[in-house]
């Protein structure tokens, strides 16, 4: 090592630099990275509430208070939404943190509790029903401490450095800086999880068996990738021109060391105790159900997710009305363009035909570019009001697309150094469809996930929690909501592409029937596969990541229906009574105005909405 690149590390990291240019000349010894600061160890809600005898301050400080513990609770959530303070750090994951967390969480609620509602004005009052609906479920879940499954069945706490390397901001040597000392937090972080899975294993709380061997893929190939090959090592790879010539030869060298000494190992370890430990342990029933508490487990999930006060029982019936209502559209469809034979030969066709399929991964972001690009234009006839923040269309990260769905919106931080990327998986392309695309396209993009979090971004006059809050009934329902809106806008093309959209819409419906199924009424794995593959013409593969997606995560697949479905009836009381007054661009304004809201909320701001117009009459 030479001298000069000794006298570097020192300068950057002071004393324990000299440590660090010891170990690369000396590999025997150990390196002693910078001190890295324990995660917070704040105790609760502990801020003072004001003496203001004023209800609308006492609430302003409290959302303060709360955003600020919260910040320092999850320096990850900080990072993502451009506050650099805390990017040296990953949170605490052991059950003391979670505790610190659920204690303080109660106390912001009795803080909450305490301020008069009535008092407020209409927008602090839906400030206030945003902010109880998210400690009411923090508050209620915490007791069924669901952090001893860290995971699901294509992402988990051991890919939060993945995320936290396409926010986290790499600009000066502080930064690079603060890069390493989180990368040196990374063993600490991954052990800390993998108690609370042990701790899983001995109380019987852990994810089904049955499909843990895709998951192990995933995280072999994360914990046996080349470095150079690495998201977490490509900051040292992508240095700015800023920095001088030493620097820049000096960096890359230091990350190296920290990724083979700390973050790789502690990945190939993760890796053993999956394959050797917590698969062997992990349990043989399916459903959520058969978990300890289960029952009551799965039915806080279903509440959550679909932000209304739903039994298990009622949303399987509205997903089997559903599916039945759909299947009259498909089988129309299919009597439009003539094919002679039955719905199941039919789905066979589209899920065979090379006519519904691209030949090289270029060819599929092709085709989302020309659909998003078309569903820009669309945009003026439908929304008053447009994001500033642009977005991209872009490969799943190949390290986790055999796992993964079909697409996805990747958000970026407002002012970030990158646009949001709408995420298109081309991985196995005899299995991506090009009649779904349009559907996908929408969801994702524009008018979907894009446009919705980006104008919750910009925001004005509003507490921080509510820029980022994403309750998934409205934000999913959205999405879904926008495929629909695609009829309208003329983004269907073709009758095999508006069957497509309708495949799409079916899936949603049969979430409510397999998730249910699965998770309250005992259905196998098998059973659930059977019914989301014979009633859509979605490819075997993408069915089988599905299903074991909704097994892995109870409940949530429950929101984008529901979700929908409340939009839909808001937007037909708004025409009812509005009539020749209704402008579907100011109700789409006002379902957006808030950022995210759960469905309650947004009820009443439409009821609110419809009260306006018909008042300027």
């Amino acid at each position: 090592m030479s001298r000069a690149f000794a006298l570097i590390t020192c300068i950057l990291f002071g004393a324990a630099g000299a440590s660090i240019a010891l170990a690369q000349a000396h590999p025997q010894t150990p390196p002693i990275m910078p001190p890295i600061a324990e995660p917070p160890t704040s105790q609760g809600a502990e801020v003072a509430p004001p003496t203001a005898t004023d209800p609308a301050t006492a609430l302003h400080a409290l959302f303060e208070d709360e955003w600020e513990f919260r910040l320092r609770e999850n320096p990850l959530l900080a990072t993502s939404v451009g506050d650099q303070r805390y990017d040296h750090l990953l949170p605490g994951a052991a059950p003391r943190d979670h505790l610190r967390r659920a204690a303080a969480a109660s106390q912001f609620q009795a803080r909450l509790g305490k301020i008069d509602r009535d008092a407020l004005s209409e927008a602090d009052k839906v400030n206030y029903d945003v902010f109880a609906f998210m400690l009411h479920h923090r508050v209620d879940r915490a007791r069924f401490r669901a952090y001893r499954i860290p995971l699901n069945s294509d992402s988990g706490f051991y890919m939060t450095l993945n995320w936290a390397a396409r926010s986290q901001s790499f600009r000066t040597i502080d930064d690079y800086q603060a890069w390493l000392r989180r990368l040196s937090a990374f063993p600490r972080y991954m052990q800390e999880n993998v108690d609370n899975m042990r701790q899983g294993l001995a109380d019987g709380f852990t994810l089904p068996a049955i499909i843990l061997q895709d998951v192990a893929r995933v995280i072999e190939s994360m914990a046996t990738t080349d470095i150079d090959d690495s998201p977490l090592y490509r900051p040292f790879l992508e240095l700015p021109p800023s920095l001088d010539d030493e620097l820049s030869a000096a960096l890359p060298e230091i990350g190296r060391y920290s990724m083979e000494v700390e973050v790789m190992p502690a990945l190939r370890e993760f890796h053993r105790f999956f394959v050797e430990e917590y698969i062997p342990g992990a349990r043989d029933k399916l459903g959520a159900s058969e978990l300890p508490e289960g029952e009551a487990y799965y039915a806080g999930e279903v509440r959550f997710y679909t932000n209304l006060n739903l039994t298990p029982e009622q949303v399987h019936q509205t997903g089997l009305d559903e599916v039945a209502r759909i299947r009259a559209q498909m089988e129309a469809i299919i009597e439009e363009v003539g094919f002679e034979g039955s719905f199941a030969e039919f789905l066979a066709f589209l899920r065979s035909d090379p006519q519904f399929y691209v030949q090289t991964p270029r060819e599929l972001l092709m085709h989302a570019s020309y659909l998003a690009k078309k569903a820009d234009g669309q945009l003026p006839k439908f929304f008053g009001k447009l994001p500033r923040q642009p977005y991209t269309v872009a490969p799943v990260p190949l390290a986790i697309a055999p796992n993964y769905t079909s697409g996805r919106y990747s958000g970026a931080p407002l002012k970030g150094s990158r646009s949001g990327e709408y995420w298109v998986n081309t991985y196995a392309l005899d299995k991506r469809t090009l009649y779904t695309l349009p559907a996908l396209t929408l969801h994702e993009a524009v008018p979907g996930h894009h446009l919705q979090n980006a104008l919750a971004k910009e925001l004005e006059g509003r507490p921080n929690f509510r820029r980022f809050i994403y309750p998934h009934a409205f934000g999913e329902g959205w999405g879904l909501y926008s495929e629909k809106l695609g009829v309208e806008m003329g983004m269907y093309e073709t009758p095999y592409e508006d069957f497509g959209r309708l495949t799409y819409e079916m899936w949603r419906a049969c979430r409510l029937v397999v998730d249910t199924g699965m998770h309250a009424k005992g259905w196998s794995r098998q059973e659930a596969l059977d019914y989301l593959s014979s009633n859509t013409a979605l490819s075997t593969l993408e069915v089988r990541t599905e299903i074991d997606r909704y097994i892995a995560w109870p409940g949530q697949a429950l929101a984008y229906k529901v979700g929908e479905l409340k939009i839909i009836e808001l937007r037909e009381r708004a025409r009812e009574a509005l009539g020749t007054r209704f402008d579907i661009r100011e109700f789409h304004d006002r379902v957006l105005s808030e950022g995210g809201v759960p469905l309650p909320v947004l009820e009443g701001m439409i009821d609110r909405f419809i009260e306006e117009r018909l008042g300027a009459r």
